[in-house]
């Protein structure tokens, strides 16, 4: 089961059409609706755009001089 979230206009003869990921296979679908009128249209837009998080660097060094994050390192063979 996928979750897919976007914004769709509905034509005045009832009809929607909605654009789905590359990822989804052609084939038959149980498709759940739902309808949410209390959301503004710039609400709607805003939800789409992704904020970026900003994150401030910290510098906390190595807890070792001779310990490293290295792959090779961090697994056994």
């Amino acid at each position: 089961m996928k979750k897919i979230e976007t914004v769709v206009n509905v034509t005045p003869d009832g009809q929607i059409t909605v654009q789905l990921p590359p990822d989804i296979p052609a084939g038959g679908y149980q498709v759940v609706i739902v309808l949410n009128e209390n959301v503004a249209s710039e609400q709607l837009v805003a939800k789409d755009k992704s904020k970026t998080l900003k994150f401030s660097a910290y510098p906390v060094g190595l807890v070792a001089d001779n310990f490293s994050f290295r792959r090779e390192d961090l697994y056994d063979r």
